[in-house]
């Protein structure tokens, strides 16, 4: 699990002190991370700016992440030709140029290739900087490395809506966008004189992609998308064209699978699902993930819509969520080689399903703490199974394939942001259809209470306009309430099954192994730390 130098025949380490090089990384993967959610709250303002739809304005969001997901295999084959610190850097300044982009669109055509631009540039930010910071370190020092990483990537999407809200509230909303512009530049600049690249990631020759992989991975993802996106307004399956979209995705899934396996230059390496923790860690990060952003996308709706907050209002909510999330990033530095990781992985996901479930008891009644407390107890239960999952998933892993690795598990992780995100809203829709359909019928003449409702509202009106319509008036504000409370209940229903599902993958626990302590020559005390 080495990296060898082929000069001298030593294990190969950074001449630049690591925790320097995680400066630029970092900064890197904060402002990829923080663009996924950053546009949330302002949703509402980019559809009305450019005349689209709620759901037209969807795109917005998974455009990013699935643009990103497409990259995020092939970030080997480019590591390769350009040499991986190259890359990286090519990948934030071509970030960073899409972000101004974004700030300067007029529609939402140009918005979308915008965002699209963005998630290609991004899609190499996130697997490289995973891979460089598990290969700077020394093993007794990867775990503390691990979760500075994990805080980046929870934290972030955390704080974006939080970010979000204000500068809509207080500048514009492309201004979310262009804050990215300076930060991007310094992280490419200090990349330039920080970071080096190992032996085996410089830049080679001969180097093949596989075409076809790549080909069936993009008609894959671009179909799934399209199906999740605009599958709640036709219907589903009940209209001809998203049968055949989805039966093409589904085509182009098992073709591309197929490929990797029987494909000698193949995009990705598979064979990483052979190591146990690989494939049962990447299971459970991917629910997380799906979980994360899609509480993001409905806890600020439901605050907006359903409780009349503003946009910076809705995103501050999440501030008890990152800070439970520096509590555990705390927790995690000391306790990572003391006690057994996966203990930590299993109490984090518990504190995610009972957070959500807290979220699901909510009311049109409630104070701030009632959304305060789940949060941070949320943001404690992220960063406490994250942070260690990660470093399970691929500590049993060789040092060559991290790149692969870290790849396909952030293809998987955006797959799942991007379900998370779409599917949310047609639960929302649905549910609040389920709901209304089973209220409805309890309006009517045979039932007492709506009838005297009715009449004591009508009453009150008469005052002000004639009977008829005082009567109309009476009836169409208890429908309105029914609606209201029928939205409520698809916003609970939600909530609740963010949670079921996070405990329902608990169980995978049991298939990880413990990673064994590596016998090092160091000193008993630094021995004592070792994983």
């Amino acid at each position: 699990m080495t990296n060898i130098n082929e000069k001298t025949g030593q294990e190969w380490k950074p001449s630049v002190n690591p925790w320097l090089m995680v400066i630029p990384v970092m900064l890197a993967v904060f402002i990829y991370v923080l663009d996924g959610t950053i546009g949330n709250v302002a949703l509402p303002h980019m559809a009305g700016s450019f005349s689209a739809t709620r759901d037209e304005s969807m795109w917005i969001l998974t455009s990013y992440l699935i643009a990103a997901g497409i990259v995020i295999p092939a970030v080997d084959f480019f590591s390769k030709v350009f040499g991986r610190k190259n890359f990286f850097i090519i990948s934030i300044m071509m970030f960073t140029i899409a972000s101004m982009l974004c700030g300067m669109a007029k529609n939402i055509e140009f918005m979308i290739f915008a965002r699209v631009l963005q998630g290609f540039g991004g899609g190499g930010i996130l697997p490289i900087s995973q891979a460089i910071m598990i290969e700077s370190f020394d093993k007794e020092k990867r775990g503390l490395a691990m979760s500075v990483f994990g805080m980046g990537i929870i934290l972030a999407p955390i704080i974006g809506p939080v970010l979000g809200g204000w500068i809509t509230d207080n500048w514009t909303w492309p201004w979310i966008f262009y804050i990215n512009v300076p930060f991007g530049c310094a992280a490419a600049l200090l990349c330039h004189k920080l970071l080096e690249d190992p032996p085996y990631a410089k830049k080679q020759k001969n180097v093949k992609i596989d075409v076809k992989g790549f080909i069936y991975l993009t008609i894959w993802l671009v179909t799934l998308q399209t199906v999740l996106d605009k599958g709640n307004n036709a219907d589903w399956f009940n209209a001809t064209w998203i049968r055949w979209t989805f039966g093409v995705s589904m085509v182009a899934c098992i073709l591309f699978f197929h490929s990797q396996i029987t494909n000698k230059e193949s995009l990705i390496d598979l064979s990483v699902f052979k190591d146990r923790n690989f494939t049962a860690g990447t299971i459970i990060q991917v629910v997380i993930q799906a979980v994360l952003y899609a509480s993001l996308a409905i806890l600020p709706q439901f605050l907006q819509s359903m409780m009349g907050y503003t946009a910076f209002l809705s995103g501050a909510t999440m501030m008890p969520r990152g800070f439970g999330s520096m509590v555990a990033m705390l927790f995690t530095a000391v306790l990572t080689n003391r006690i057994d990781n996966r203990l930590m992985v299993v109490i984090g996901l518990s504190l995610i399903g009972g957070a959500s479930l807290a979220f699901g008891a909510l009311n049109l009644q409630i104070s701030n703490m009632n959304v305060a407390v789940p949060n941070f107890f949320m943001g404690l239960g992220m960063g406490l199974s994250m942070i260690p999952i990660i470093n399970l998933s691929i500590d049993t892993l060789k040092n060559e394939q991290m790149t692969n690795a870290t790849g396909i598990q952030n293809l998987l992780k955006n797959i799942g942001s991007a379900i998370g995100t779409s599917l949310v809203a047609t639960m929302l829709t649905r549910f609040a259809q389920i709901h209304q359909y089973m209220l409805v019928g309890k309006l009517n003449d045979l039932n007492s209470v709506f009838v005297e409702r009715v009449q004591s509202t009508a009453g009150a009106l008469s005052a002000l306009t004639e009977h008829s319509v005082a009567n109309y008036m009476s009836q169409y504000s208890i429908y309105g309430q029914l609606v209201k409370q029928s939205t409520l209940w698809a916003f609970i229903d939600s909530f609740r099954i963010f949670g079921i599902l996070c405990l329902i993958v608990i169980p995978l626990m049991l298939l990880i192994k413990k990673t064994k302590k590596i016998d090092i020559p160091v000193s008993v005390e630094e021995n004592s730390k070792s994983i």
